[in-house]
């Protein structure tokens, strides 16, 4: 029985009930085979940080069978050999992929394609030469991307970018430094900002462009992982780039245009996350629900207190919101429209949502909601940082408020 008064046309249905048996038949039973490695820092990453070379081919694997099955690229442009789906299709199909998985966000994020790290709009601006070099291997899943935007002193506002490129001969050097930059350390490919024109930079109007680089270009180097949460790794990355030399074909889009390749895929990113967030949220308090009705205190389930039931409702009432927000924004963006404003709300309010109910979720469940063995704590660590991910929970409001100060009032 669904939640909501419309149905979903028959092909989103199809596509998300196939990802769902994907996840099923050959995600779920991985995770399984791989706990004992997913759950033990010690096993989960190298002594340099990165994941342990055990479970990056287990991403591999995933991405690749993905890739074999026609989901992995399914929401990838046309051009690209991808399937071309839109943005209600990526909400829903994440939406369901966390709902029934949860916590394992190590592994998660490569049943379909990032837009940062995969096949995506992203590529449709490279040069035919760097489609030949990278093209097949990032579609099959073999290989992967970063996007190298932020930077120690630029992070919400990006056009603080430090890193220049400077021209040589008819190429250009590439000189910085890059902070916070996801799949880093284990991305064949970067697509790193940078000023090639200081005057056009400094008065807002261009002069930053884009570059996609090998990550094991000479100079270019991942100086460390950075570590969150106390973990022993990461999969964010330290980059500096010192005189990496790139030619013409590495060029993304327009020279001094990059700061529009920069925004190019942030919706999508934001469809995700909102969708990561509901279906965390929900996967939460389902766990919840469950354990209330179970567990004994004074002689009677706990879910008989209004000190445990009501805080669940209250969840299941925000959770609700923020998946018909986002079913909305993604319905919009297919039809068109930017929904700069909706797509802001309901990416910032479903990530809060998302967090409460897993938060509560561990309240709930007491001291075992602690635990590893649950894995509630891990999806409170992943919705944690997607309030900063993908635009802060303040930069998102910013947006909204602009945009209802120039009229933009409808709800």
């Amino acid at each position: 029985m669904s939640g909501v008064a419309f149905d979903l046309t028959e092909d989103v249905v199809a596509v998300r009930d196939g990802v769902l048996r994907f996840v099923e038949a050959q995600v779920a039973p991985r995770i399984e085979r791989h706990r004992a490695v997913l759950e033990d820092q010690r096993r989960l990453y190298g002594d340099d940080g990165r994941y342990a070379p055990e479970i990056r081919a287990l991403i591999r694997d995933i991405r690749m069978l993905s890739a074999e099955a026609g989901f992995y690229a399914m929401c990838a442009p046309t051009e690209l050999g991808g399937g071309g789906l839109g943005h209600l299709v990526y909400y829903v199909a994440w939406e369901a992929i966390y709902r029934r998985l949860g916590s394992q966000g190590v592994v998660i994020p490569w049943v379909i394609a990032h837009w940062a790290f995969g096949p995506s709009r992203l590529l449709t601006q490279v040069t035919d030469e760097a489609r030949r070099r990278c093209l097949a291997g990032m579609m099959s899943g073999e290989t992967s991307m970063c996007f190298g935007l932020s930077e120690p002193g630029a992070g919400s506002d990006a056009s603080m970018i430090q890193t220049r490129a400077v021209k040589s001969g008819r190429g250009w050097r590439i000189a910085g430094r890059k902070l916070w930059t996801s799949n880093a350390p284990t991305a064949e490919w970067c697509i790193v900002f940078a000023i090639t024109d200081a005057g056009k930079a400094a008065r807002k109007a261009g002069g930053i462009s884009a570059f996609l680089v090998p990550t094991d270009a000479s100079g270019f180097s991942v100086e460390s992982v950075v570590r969150l949460f106390g973990h022993a790794g990461g999969h964010e990355g330290a980059l500096v780039l010192d005189d990496v030399e790139v030619q013409p074909w590495q060029l993304v889009g327009q020279l001094d245009e990059g700061f529009k390749i920069a925004l190019y895929g942030v919706s999508l990113g934001r469809v995700y996350n909102s969708a990561r967030a509901v279906g965390q949220g929900r996967w939460a308090l389902e766990m919840a629900l469950d354990y209330a009705k179970q567990r004994q205190a004074f002689g009677a389930p706990i879910a008989d207190y209004q000190g445990v039931s009501f805080p669940l409702a209250q969840c299941a009432t925000e959770l609700h919101a923020a998946h018909l927000m986002g079913l909305n924004a993604a319905m919009l963006l297919d039809r068109g429209d930017k929904a700069v404003k909706e797509l802001s709300m309901a990416k910032a309010y479903a990530v809060q949502a998302g967090f409460r109910a897993v938060d509560r979720a561990m309240q709930t469940h007491g001291g075992m909601g602690l635990t590893n063995e649950v894995g509630l704590v891990h999806a409170w660590h992943d919705l944690r940082i997607v309030n900063i991910a993908d635009g802060t929970n303040e930069i998102l409001t910013r947006t909204i408020a602009q945009r209802l100060l120039t009229g933009d009032v409808e709800l």
